[in-house]
């Protein structure tokens, strides 16, 4: 295969996370986007339609110092590069059909995240890691439902916790069996902590390995090699060493045979240009159409979305168009922002505990914008563009954070812009005018409007549009809904339950005012609790379950003694002592 990247030979210093008090301090903050020519510990290559990602962890690059990254094990430095590789496969190589996950070091497939960053960070990391390592498996596993890539993990030596989670993600595991290849959860029995990416849920769910050689499997620290895997259901087949590589090749072959063409070219996805700044307690971020400011001192960010202008390359109307507008196009590239404004707020300011989402510009624009891209979406590059706006949305949905929405003159949160409104624990909408404009007229009032977004591709982790989950017991109103084709007024709005307060002009600041003094007084634990366990209402999924978890029992089990405690499992790892633990059950 002809390699077209590799790890440059004066690369980039490593990114380092942010101190808990959301502050820089010493370590740079997190940041989320890199392309192929800064990649440390993955190597890209392509045959035709088949691609190979393998697993080539520097050791030495680890995401901030105090570890090494030995065994081929991950860092968020490591899954924030296969989450890029993942996306541009998926817009820069439409040729590719078929993905080939392994390893580039011998007799090891990957050790999983590595145990001393674990034991090293913060309880919040811990948790944020695992949320953002587990989206990045979702977006693996959407490509090969979804995008016509499909994956397969060919394990060329040990797979252990998230290293098995990655196969997991993936559409179908191949095994070498060469007497030291295995796949394993050792979490449980040497950590004592769970597999945190969705494992033991994609184990039953997933796979559906019977529960009792799940239990077996979950509490073997060595794992499970050869034909017992394969027997088990834990890997699809289990192939010696001497045939290993040839069934590989012939299996990616296969699978890029029995999947349709996408028309390309690839649409490249430049850099974002983000602007940042700080004052004090008070951090900016600037890009083309999104822009975050974040007070630390009120714990409070405010989002704001701009609109389509209406002219130049955001808005296009037909696929041709939007392909040449490509990573120009308003909705790919405001989305890509807000993404990346999403993950700098999740990792990078920790104490912020509301979010204020506020948009401005043309609802009639962000409707044009959305029908051209329903009218098209058969086209490969305009499903993918819909595709990540709602990979988008659902990491706002689990973001750990309240979310207000603030509709006020001069917004346009219509059709996917309304989704951010939907998306918030609360909306607030002003009735009536707004202060005079430019030209001394006051502003029009604020409004409202739906599009075809906001009735099918848009959905929820649960499966549903974020007006059927706002319905859940009257899903007549949505079916209604999708006849008010104008802008709904704020006294609209509130009739048919599109908003939750709607105050007039004299009450506004104060209402706002109070509403967001009251929420930040709150118990943010409390409030995690709260938020995920009414956003998703509706249907229970693979991917709620795996969240759901993520949040209450992970969360949970990372900061027990028996885990993390002085004398805890995850704490006296690799030292020549035993852990102690607390033996009554809760």
């Amino acid at each position: 295969m002809e390699a077209t990247t590799s790890p440059p030979s004066a690369a980039p210093a490593p990114q380092t996370r942010a101190r808990e008090d959301g502050s820089s301090g010493e370590d740079a903050p997190l940041r989320f986007e890199t392309e192929p020519g800064r990649y440390r510990h993955w190597k890209l290559s392509f045959e035709g339609a088949i691609a190979r990602v393998a697993m080539d962890v520097d050791e030495d690059a680890a995401a901030r110092p105090g570890y090494q990254l030995k065994l081929n094990s991950y860092d968020i430095a490591v899954d924030i590069e296969l989450a890029d590789i993942v996306q541009r496969l998926r817009f820069e190589h439409p040729e590719v059909k078929a993905v080939v996950v392994t390893s580039a070091q011998p007799r090891i497939f990957c050790a999983g995240a590595n145990i001393y960053m674990l034991g090293s960070s913060t309880h919040a990391f811990k948790v944020n890691f695992c949320k953002f390592t587990n989206e990045t498996r979702l977006a693996l596993e959407e490509a090969c439902s979804e995008s016509g890539q499909r994956y397969l993990a060919a394990l060329n030596g040990v797979a252990s916790g998230g290293g098995y989670e990655l196969a997991l993600a993936c559409e179908e595991i191949f095994l070498s069996d060469d007497g030291s290849s295995a796949v394993s959860f050792p979490e449980t029995p040497l950590l004592a902590v769970l597999p945190g990416t969705g494992g033991l849920t994609r184990l039953v769910d997933k796979r559906k390995v019977r529960r009792d050689l799940a239990d077996v499997f979950s509490t073997l620290a060595e794992g499970v090699r050869g034909k017992r895997a394969e027997q088990w259901g834990l890997v699809d087949r289990s192939i010696p060493k001497s045939r290993f590589e040839q069934a590989v090749a012939q299996r990616a072959a296969e699978l890029a045979a029995a999947t349709p063409d996408r028309a390309g070219p690839g649409v490249r996805l430049p850099p974002l240009e983000a602007r940042r700044a700080t004052a004090g307690d008070v951090s900016t971020c600037d890009y083309r159409h999104v822009s975050m400011r974040v007070d630390r001192a009120a714990r409070t960010a405010e989002i704001r979305v701009l609109g389509p202008d209406g002219e130049g390359r955001e808005v296009s109307t037909d696929a041709a168009g939007m392909r040449r507008a490509g990573a120009d196009l308003w909705a790919l590239r405001a989305f890509r922002e807000l993404d990346d404004a999403l993950l700098d707020l999740r990792f990078n300011h920790p104490t912020v505990g509301l979010v204020l989402l506020r948009t401005s510009g043309s609802p009639a624009a962000v409707r044009a914008a959305d029908e051209a891209l329903w009218a098209s979406r058969d086209d490969w590059f305009v499903k993918e563009v819909l595709l990540h706006m709602r990979r988008v949305l659902k990491r706002l949905d689990l973001t750990a954070r309240s979310v207000f929405a603030l509709i006020e003159p001069g917004s346009c949160f219509a059709g996917s812009l309304f989704e951010l409104a939907l998306a918030a624990d609360r909306s607030y909408m002003l009735d009536g005018g707004g202060d005079a404009g430019q030209a001394g007229a006051p502003a029009s009032p604020a409004s409202i409007a739906l599009s075809s977004l906001n009735f099918g591709p848009l959905v929820m982790s649960n499966g549903l549009t974020r007006l059927a989950s706002r319905f859940l017991g009257a899903p007549e109103r949505v079916a209604a809904l999708k006849e008010r084709t104008g802008l709904l007024s704020a006294e609209e709005a509130l009739e048919e339950g599109l908003c939750t307060f709607a105050p007039d002009a004299m009450d506004w600041d104060d209402e706002v005012r109070l509403a967001i003094e009251e929420r930040v007084s709150l118990s943010p634990d409390a409030l995690t609790g709260m938020e995920a366990s009414l956003r998703f209402c509706g249907p229970e999924t693979m991917e709620t379950k795996i969240f759901s978890r993520l949040s209450a029992w992970q969360n949970w089990i990372f900061q027990r003694p028996n885990a993390v405690g002085q004398r805890g499992a995850l704490t006296v790892y690799g030292r020549p002592e035993r852990p102690e633990f607390d033996w009554r059950r809760t």
